[in-house]
């Protein structure tokens, strides 16, 4: 069992790398592996010589070696007790200082190599890979990407953290909540100190399975203590499996350790067998260090933009999409020749064409996915006629693929041989009449080739949705050490065969859906340029969803359904591009049968995002109300960009609500809809930068509306 260490009695090292806008304290002996001792950042220190963690950063867990003490955590594994420190370098990628970290054990004989990126924002992204240094195979269980000891500092209390977490489903996706980590439905204070100091055993844990990443809970948290505000954020990096945990360690500064983890053996059937001189690395995982809940969001913000400046972007782009609350997956000639029209006047820059554009009327357009060869009984005329057709109205063609499933009835399902799919024990992975494609397979790749050249070279499409509505459980064992490992490797062949496609084709914008968000994981958001936040189609309960997107996202990459209706009020039509506006209005509608005044309404919406989109991919989330509740009648959120902060409101009870927004907040100005009647705004006078808003209407409560306000940044940056 792991002691404290004590540096009076051990011969302890130390090594402070120092980012400027970070520093990171390491310390090791003779007799321990390396550990996160201390870390300041902004001139806020945490830690110390009093605040020695007993946890290693590295953890490995090898088969016929386990762990040093028993559990079903990812910690006190017995390889990771038995490294030790060889070396710690300091180098540079692009603008980016990196520390890297080896340790090496006897027995089983390994090297573990922790790589530390920083951003400017104090924030680090860590990968950590194992090396076989043995004669002999080895079978890796789990190897976390980073593991974090001393969250509490010294003169604070274990008691006053709280965890901040996600919980995502389909229609009701990226919603946030607190809790203290001790006590009831967490961790028990179970005093170690009265048992002989040892470790407790208990876990607060949050597990992705398969391939929809984010469809229960969610890859990011925070830690937060209540009473001084500090605050460890953090994401895991994988567009598949990944595990997070905060274990109970014992009494004092040395309380917890948080756990980053990519696919493993316990939670996902993923194990990994290295031959001698083999390595593995991990999925990247992210931390941010910082003073305040409201600095670590800003800082993993902005974090996230620096890790995705290093691909290369269109211009943001404003889309109408066929499908949501409109043709719902049945497009043809006919019925989107006249959105086309509707949707170039109010300004949309892609017209997208959704789902069922390859299957003829009457055909199961869901079964026969896979051929992607499209149907002359919905365009007549011909698909690549009608993408020419868009780019006359001055706009960029897009088109609707799932192109990792083919299903049971397409022509390809029979043509392919079995080696392109994921398989287990020798049989075609299926669900809900789909198979799905092996991305490691040559004859899946060019499968997917001849239909991307087909769709963007030949047919000259310039937008496309990616989508993925089925999941295909723990993964395959088909040329894999196990079946969450060739999962692992087949989600890593996905990314690296939709970089070649970025490659081949840089004009073209890409959106990453996953049936709404049930795949919007980093790995993915690093690389695509938008992302669908949900396929809700209540535009009442959609605010939650837009709300809490940019927890999880920059909000300029959230994809969020504006959908107007020609039934709908104007108050109903405004309540909805609200909810577009708060990140990447994604236009969907019947706007061809609107009155002139309601397509005015939203016309005026797309011209609001042209002139904020540049403020809104500047801005850093804030919740002024905390985070909104499912069933919350008010749901608001703030976006705050270097000269302004637009704080969107969306009430659901048409009742007065007041806000706390602080300085400047006497400055408001209403952003959208100017055409509707303005909302009383009033100063409350015994709480100064608290606003009291009033929606329009009569009789006391007025039918649920939204607004976008914007008051100027107390100290512009």
């Amino acid at each position: 069992m792991a002691q404290r260490n004590d540096p009076a009695a051990r011969d302890e090292s130390s090594w402070t790398w120092d980012t400027g806008a970070l520093r990171l304290e390491f310390r090791w002996d003779d007799r321990s592996p390396v550990r996160l001792a201390a870390w300041e950042v902004d001139g806020l220190a945490w830690g110390g010589a009093d605040a020695s963690s007993s946890r290693p950063i590295a953890e490995v867990l090898v088969r016929g070696h386990g762990r040093a003490w028993n559990n079903t955590r990812l910690t006190h594994t017995a390889t990771g007790q038995a490294l030790r420190h060889v070396a710690h370098a300091e180098s540079w990628e692009g603008d980016d200082p990196v520390a890297t970290i080896v340790q090496r054990a006897e027995d089983p004989p390994v090297e573990l190599v922790t790589r530390f990126r920083a951003t400017s924002t104090g924030a680090v992204q860590v990968t950590a890979s194992v090396s076989n240094l043995g004669s002999a195979d080895l079978v890796v269980d789990a190897v976390p990407s980073v593991s974090i000891g001393a969250l509490v500092a010294p003169g604070e209390a274990a008691e006053e953290l709280r965890l901040v977490e996600g919980r995502s489903e389909q229609l009701a996706e990226f919603r946030w909540s607190s809790r203290p980590l001790r006590g009831d439905g967490a961790l028990a204070d179970v005093r170690t100190h009265a048992h002989a100091n040892q470790s407790a055993r208990g876990i607060v844990e949050a597990t992705g399975l398969s391939t929809w990443s984010t469809a229960a809970l969610l890859p990011a948290g925070m830690l937060v203590n209540e009473r001084s505000g500090r605050t460890v954020a953090w994401q895991v990096e994988n567009n598949g499996a990944w595990h997070w945990e905060v274990d109970d360690i014992r009494d004092g500064v040395d309380a917890f350790v948080l756990v980053l983890s990519g696919p493993t053996d316990l939670h996902h059937q993923a194990s990994v067998r290295l031959a001698p001189g083999e390595r593995f690395e991990t999925v990247p995982a992210s931390v941010c260090f910082a003073r305040s809940p409201e600095d670590a969001v800003a800082s993993l913000t902005r974090h996230r933009r620096r890790l995705r400046a290093a691909h290369s972007r269109p211009e943001a782009v404003v889309v109408y999409n066929d499908y949501m609350n409109t043709l719902d997956g049945d497009p043809s000639e006919a019925a989107d020749a006249p959105l086309l029209e509707a949707a170039a006047r109010v300004g949309a820059d892609v017209f997208c064409i959704d789902a069922g554009w390859y299957a003829d009327a009457g055909i199961d357009w869901w079964s026969t996915v896979g051929d992607w060869e499209p149907s002359l009984g919905r365009f007549p005329s011909g698909l690549g006629a009608f993408a020419q057709r868009i780019r006359d109205r001055g706009m960029i063609a897009g088109i609707w693929m799932e192109p990792e499933v083919v299903g049971v009835g397409s022509e390809a399902g029979r043509a392919l041989p079995d080696e392109a799919f994921l398989q287990r024990g020798g049989v075609r992975i299926r669900e809900h009449d789909r198979w799905f494609l092996d991305l490691r397979s040559p004859a899946a790749r060019r499968h997917l080739d001849r239909a991307a050249d087909r769709l963007l070279g030949g047919l000259g499409f310039g937008y496309v949705k990616l989508d993925y509505n089925v999941t295909p459980g723990s993964g395959t064992d088909r040329a894999a050490s196990s079946a969450g490992h060739g999962l692992l490797e087949h989600s890593r062949a996905y990314l690296a065969w939709f970089g070649e496609l970025r490659r081949r084709y840089p004009h073209v914008v890409f959106e990453n859906c996953g049936s709404g968000a049930m795949r919007a994981d980093f790995a993915q958001l690093e690389v695509f340029d938008l992302q669908s936040t949900s396929d809700q189609q209540d535009p009442l309960l959609y605010p939650v969803i837009a709300a809490g997107a940019p927890m999880m996202m920059p909000p300029e990459l959230a994809g969020n359904w504006a959908y107007a209706q020609p039934t709908m009020s104007l108050e109903q039509i405004a309540f909805t591009t609200v909810t577009g506006l708060a990140g990447q209005p994604y236009l969907s509608g019947f706007y061809d049968r609107m009155t002139a005044q309601q397509l005015a309404l939203v016309a005026d919406g797309v011209r609001v995002h042209r002139e904020i989109r540049a403020d809104v991919s500047a801005s850093v989330p804030w919740w002024p109300a905390g985070f909104p509740a499912w069933d919350e009648a008010v749901v608001t959120l703030c976006l705050r960009a270097p000269a302004h902060t637009y704080v969107y409101v969306w009430n659901r009870a048409g009742r007065p609500v007041e806000l706390a927004l602080g300085a400047g907040a006497a400055e408001l100005e209403t952003v959208y809809p100017v055409q509707l009647p303005p909302w009383g705004l009033a100063d409350v006078a015994e709480e100064p930068g608290t606003v009291r808003m009033t929606p329009a209407g009569t009789g006391g409560r007025a039918e649920p509306s939204a607004r976008v306000y914007r008051f100027p940044a107390p100290h512009p940056a």
